[in-house]
């Protein structure tokens, strides 16, 4: 559906400006968004090596089984239906972990190995298990200490101060984790009562 979407917006981009007899404005924002895309991917670059070595460096110096031993009560919580020692807690716990870290990008590849896990636990493979629902709201609505992406894209553009939004993001992170929780256990509870 989004790709009719962008799709629609494209041909009537296109369509507006050849009517008008602008055609050149298309090919001149065709090469300006190219442009601007490959300055962005490299801004992002740069960050995302610079946080990657940070995080190498606390996983090294014990931070993240430190993170991961604070976690472990509230992924317990979050997650009852998944056995105690299951490898998914623990693809869970780092995906938790690089989010709160603003790692977003990394986080991806422990997100897919943690539902590949719960999936391996879930008895109608048609559906998602409630364990799944539970991480892909979690990983959706992520609380997040350092917006990393959002720092780096800001730098790129010459914000005065990239990092001013480190408050207001970890506020509203807090909210939608919390909100995403609430709703988690209402359709867990109602799911429950009508079976």
């Amino acid at each position: 559906m989004v790709n009719l979407i962008w799709l629609f917006f494209i041909v009537a981009g296109v369509g507006v400006a050849a009517a008008q007899g602008n055609i050149e404005l298309v090919t001149q924002a065709t090469f300006d968004g190219a442009k601007s895309g490959v300055t962005v991917c490299f801004g992002l670059i740069s960050i995302m090596v610079f946080w990657l070595g940070i995080m190498r460096i606390a996983e090294d110096a014990g931070l993240l089984k430190l993170l991961a031993s604070l976690l472990r009560p509230i992924v317990r919580f979050l997650f009852p239906t998944v056995p105690k020692d299951h490898p998914a807690l623990g693809y869970i716990m780092s995906n938790m972990g690089a989010n709160i870290l603003g790692l977003g990008n990394a986080a991806t590849p422990m997100g897919i190995k943690a539902m590949q896990e719960l999936q391996l636990l879930n008895t109608n493979k048609e559906t998602a298990s409630p364990a799944m629902c539970t991480l892909l709201a979690l990983n959706t609505a992520s609380i997040t200490l350092i917006p990393t992406t959002l720092i780096a894209i800001r730098m790129n553009f010459n914000s005065l101060n990239p990092a001013e939004i480190v408050g207001t993001t970890l506020m509203a992170t807090f909210v939608s984790t919390l909100a995403a929780i609430f709703v988690d256990r209402w359709y867990r509870a109602r799911n429950s009562i009508q079976h």
